[in-house]
C-alpha cells in the first residue's frame, strides 16, 4: 500500500492519516481508528510528521514497541473502543533508513462490527472519514450502520401478502433499462 522509503510522496487523505506521536499515543488516534473502520479503511503512521506544505516525513520513534503495547492494551478495552477488528500482522513496526515508525492498518468494519465507536456511546462516539478529516457520524449515519448490522437486513426480508398493487412500475421499469444496458443478456432481464 505505501512505499516507505518515499514516504514523502505521500500526502494524507481518506485512506493515510500521519500522527508524530512523539509523546506516545495521540489521544485523536482513535476517532481516527473509528472513523476508517466505519468508512473504507486505512493506515494510520505513528512517528510520520505532515509538513506545511502537507508532505510526510519521518520522526525517528524513541520506543515504537511501546507505543504498540499501548495500543493493543487500549483497543481491547471494551470502555474505549467498541470493536478490535485488528490482528497482529495489521500492527508492526517499519524501519527505514534507520528510523522507526508504526504502521496501523485498519481495515473496513464487516457490517456486523458496525458502528465501530469510542468512549462507550455509538451516537457520540462514531466517526467517518472524509478527505483527511474524521467526522463524527450524524444520527442518522449510525442509525444506519445498527440497522444494517442485523444478520437480516430489512432489504432482506420477504413481504408476505403484499399485493402487487405496492410496486411504482415505473420505477421497475427505470431499473429493468438499467440492467438491460449494464447487463445484456443478464437470465433477470
Amino acid at each position: 500500500m505505501i512505499d516507505f522509503t518515499n514516504i514523502e510522496k505521500y500526502k494524507e487523505n481518506n485512506r493515510i492519516e500521519a500522527k508524530k506521536a512523539i509523546g506516545g499515543l495521540p489521544r485523536s488516534i482513535w476517532e481516527t481508528y473509528s472513523a476508517f473502520a466505519n468508512t473504507l479503511g486505512g493506515i494510520i503512521l505513528l512517528g510520520v510528521e505532515e509538513f506545511a506544505d502537507k508532505s510526510l516525513h519521518l520522526v525517528d520513534l524513541p520506543d515504537p514497541e511501546k507505543l504498540i503495547k499501548d495500543f493493543w492494551n487500549i483497543v481491547n478495552n471494551a470502555n474505549k473502543v467498541s470493536a478490535n477488528i485488528l490482528s497482529d500482522k495489521d500492527v508492526t513496526v517499519e524501519s527505514i533508513d534507520g528510523k522507526h515508525i508504526v504502521a496501523i492498518r485498519v481495515p473496513r468494519a464487516q457490517r456486523s462490527d458496525k458502528p465501530v465507536y469510542i468512549d462507550g456511546n455509538p451516537l457520540s462516539g462514531s466517526y467517518r472519514r472524509n478527505g483527511e478529516g474524521d467526522y463524527k457520524c450524524t444520527k442518522e449515519e449510525v442509525q444506519a450502520m445498527m440497522r444494517d448490522a442485523a444478520i437480516k437486513t430489512q432489504d432482506m426480508l420477504v413481504l408476505e401478502n403484499m399485493e402487487l398493487d405496492a410496486f411504482d412500475y415505473d420505477s421497475v421499469k427505470r431499473y429493468r433499462i438499467r440492467m438491460k444496458t449494464y447487463r445484456p443478456g443478464h437470465v433477470w432481464e
